[in-house]
């Protein structure tokens, strides 16, 4: 799926939606930099059942410890279940993983330490065409936890691209997570 195909997708759910993942890097910058694997959309946890409800002729299932569980059409997600795949039915592919984000009121949550905090009006950045997606700061929050290779490389291409600010965000955030991280020397410089 590609940004625009899922924007139209989405654009019945009344509920805020983010592009996530290696595409919100890639909206960020403007451009594709490398093929993706999936399409991650970004949602906040307290809004799964109106997604669901938005999509009748769709499966989702939880996604934990690499075990899917199928979700009934009113079952909510388990608390540490953080990750739903969703699929039209009849369908043997995936289309969407779906990405439970917390949220307290207005701000967003970082569901691993929930110090850490942003205005959700920060935190979705919109691109010209209006596809909303996850502000990299946080982004490349959620790919420092075990980088791969991938990550590692979006990491590269992002972080000249930050503004002081994002970057100040992003380096007293992993600062409390892991205050040895990588990440955190250079982005002291």
């Amino acid at each position: 799926m590609q940004p625009q195909q899922a924007a139209r997708l989405l654009a019945g759910i009344n509920v805020p939606w983010w592009v996530a993942g290696g595409w919100a890097l890639d909206l960020f910058l403007g451009f594709q930099t490398r093929p993706h694997d999936d399409f991650d959309v970004g949602i906040l946890r307290r809004n799964v059942a109106d997604v669901i409800a938005g999509f009748p002729e769709w499966q989702f299932f939880e996604a934990r410890s690499e075990v899917l569980y199928r979700l009934g059409p009113c079952e909510r997600p388990r608390a540490e279940v953080n990750s739903l795949w969703a699929r039209p039915r009849n369908v043997d592919g995936w289309s969407l993983e779906l990405m439970l984000d917390e949220a307290d009121d207005d701000t967003w949550v970082f569901r691993r330490l929930p110090a850490i905090r942003m205005s959700l009006a920060k935190a979705v950045k919109r691109t010209s065409e209006g596809i909303p997606y996850l502000t990299p700061e946080i982004q490349l929050l959620y790919k420092a936890r075990q980088p791969r290779a991938k990550d590692l490389d979006d990491f590269e291409r992002v972080v000249e691209r930050l503004g002081v600010s994002e970057r100040e965000w992003l380096r007293d955030a992993l600062s409390l997570v892991d205050p040895q991280h990588a990440w955190v020397t250079k982005l002291r410089r």
